[in-house]
């Protein structure tokens, strides 16, 4: 159940307002009695009740009396507060990060061959997007069937997003697609397309029958290998990331003169 401790009061303090709202105007010493706060604690209690805008106290009386502020304008104030901290502590970890970034990017990267694999649609999707958003230079995107990457409406958007971020870091990406890629793409996924990616100077996209595979070049220093399904034949099984920066070289020799013979495509 929802509790007022949800919203950072203390346990005495929750009781404290609770009681006050059903006390009405009341001392200190009465408030103590109807919440169980002990009278040792129930001054702290209305001190940080007012500091907080929660309570009012009437100085003028003797013995001092106290009253709750309403519970609507109480919960927003609440709200309002926590709103405030979880600002405050998200800017604290974005400094957290920009400071981890520039420490951890120093770090040499280890250039031994290193592979990996993800298996299963929703897998393979983390891993490529992964991948794509790692990258600093380039990106090469060769596609020769209409595997799950382009034809399921939330999977093109995320990799339609992680090529536009990279984009908008400098990235160069190109994509070459085979005819019947083409022709099989949904209306969606080009419009998207269209919308996110070709204003970009830095990409381009074209479109060969000397295609075959589907597969990403990040930084000419790794490849993306998408494995799929043997049997359902619009889904990925796998994708398989491959780091090695001579076998990135080679499959990239492969793709550049396909691309230089390519047509130029505007989706």
């Amino acid at each position: 159940m929802a509790s007022l401790r949800d919203l950072g009061l203390s346990e005495y303090e929750a009781r404290a307002y609770r009681a006050l709202l059903e006390a009405g105007a009341t001392t200190a010493k009465e408030l103590s009695r109807a919440s169980d706060v002990p009278m040792g604690r129930i001054y702290d209690v209305l001190n940080s009740l007012e500091t907080q805008s929660l309570a009012r106290s009437q100085t003028a009386s003797r013995p001092k009396k106290y009253v709750a502020v309403e519970s609507d304008t109480a919960l927003d104030r609440l709200l309002d507060n926590k709103k405030r901290e979880l600002d405050q502590q998200a800017e604290q970890y974005e400094d957290i990060v920009d400071e981890l970034t520039d420490e951890l990017d120093g770090t040499e990267p280890v250039e031994e061959p290193f592979w990996t694999a993800s298996v299963g649609p929703r897998e393979a999707l983390d891993l490529l997007v992964e991948r794509l958003t790692a990258a600093d230079e380039r990106i090469v995107v060769v596609a020769s069937a209409p595997v799950q990457q382009f034809d399921m409406d939330d999977v093109a958007a995320r990799v339609t997003a992680a090529l536009e971020d990279a984009l908008e870091r400098g990235v160069s990406v190109s994509v070459l697609l085979t005819p019947e890629m083409v022709d099989t793409l949904p209306g969606a996924v080009g419009e998207r397309y269209r919308e996110s990616l070709q204003p970009h100077d830095h990409f381009e996209t074209r479109t060969s029958a000397n295609v075959t595979g589907t597969f990403e070049i990040v930084d000419d220093t790794e490849v993306c290998i998408e494995v799929p399904h043997p049997l359902t034949e619009d889904e990925t099984l796998a994708v398989i990331d491959l780091k090695d920066p001579e076998f990135a070289a080679d499959i990239a020799a492969e793709f550049a003169p396909r691309w230089e013979d390519a047509r130029e495509l505007r989706l």
